[in-house]
């Protein structure tokens, strides 16, 4: 488990597991022969790929960004990618309990982002943590409605539309300070209106930052502009949103923090020799 603290807050990377996703569609079209330097695919070119949500302590308030896959899946998708569902075994280990998470943050609604935001009691699907306020973008919650055929398979409305409906979850129209210090802000590219999580404390030292970037960058092996997942409904809106993240976050050295990979959940984001990026990792 990676724990550190941010000014007065405490920040502590919780897995939901890992599940398998093909290479190639985890790095897009950058061929293998330079992808497979940094990592090594299984026989049927499959990756582990990490499932990080994310708890900040406030000293008043307990956040958990990201849910993981759950434990919902149709048994033909436990079938490719695992169904791990380890967030809440995790979540104990930290020392929370499910009621006492008061805010969950979901940047997106893909199964792999808010599966444990519900789970079933008999025939009913009931929120996870029952005291928290959910809060996601609403042209993302319109847009998973939509269903069309290029991501509907990404999109199960067991996982968010119960929560609309007994009013748990909040429909968000663009940026906005959720709480004193944590923020949200959409970078478009993933999906249209994935929505990126900026956290920052004050402490002895002044304020620090951390940003939960989600599948902006969601790995450390996807920081280079043009490293980008065929996943991405709009690649090149990818590349211009992290232009834009790395002109806010490298100066003032945020602690960035990744979704998706399961050796290196966060890091320091910077240009290295002939000004190639890189990460320093949180020591």
């Amino acid at each position: 488990m990676y724990r550190t603290s941010l000014g007065d807050f405490e920040l502590t990377v919780v897995s939901d597991g890992t599940y398998f996703l093909d290479g190639g569609a985890f790095f897009g079209v950058v061929p293998k022969t330079m992808w497979s330097k940094k990592v090594a695919p299984d026989e049927q070119n499959r990756l582990e790929a990490g499932l990080n949500s994310l708890l900040v302590r406030t000293g008043e308030k307990n956040i958990l960004i990201e849910t993981g896959i759950g434990n919902k899946l149709p048994d033909k998708l436990v079938q490719i990618y695992k169904q791990p569902a380890k967030l809440l075994d995790n979540l104990h280990t930290a020392g929370v309990a499910p009621e006492e998470i008061d805010i969950v943050i979901n940047t997106h609604l893909h199964f792999d982002h808010c599966g444990w935001n519900t789970v079933r009691r008999g025939d009913q699907i009931v929120a996870t943590f029952p005291n928290a306020k959910y809060y996601v973008q609403r042209k993302e919650w319109e847009h998973g409605c939509l269903q069309l055929e290029r991501d509907a398979i990404s999109y199960m409305s067991p996982n968010y539309d119960p929560l609309l409906e007994t009013g748990q979850m909040v429909l968000l129209d663009g940026d906005q300070e959720l709480l004193p210090g944590i923020s949200v802000k959409v970078f478009p590219g993933h999906t249209a209106n994935m929505q990126a999580v900026i956290i920052e404390s004050g402490g002895g030292k002044g304020t620090k930052k951390a940003c939960y970037i989600s599948d902006l960058i969601p790995t450390s092996m996807h920081i280079g502009l043009t490293w980008v997942m065929a996943f991405d409904l709009f690649p090149l809106e990818t590349i211009e949103s992290r232009k834009k993240y790395y002109a806010w976050a490298m100066p003032e050295r945020w602690l960035t923090v990744f979704t998706h990979d399961d050796q290196t959940p966060w890091g320091y984001i910077e240009k290295g020799e002939r000004g190639k990026l890189g990460l320093a990792k949180l020591t």
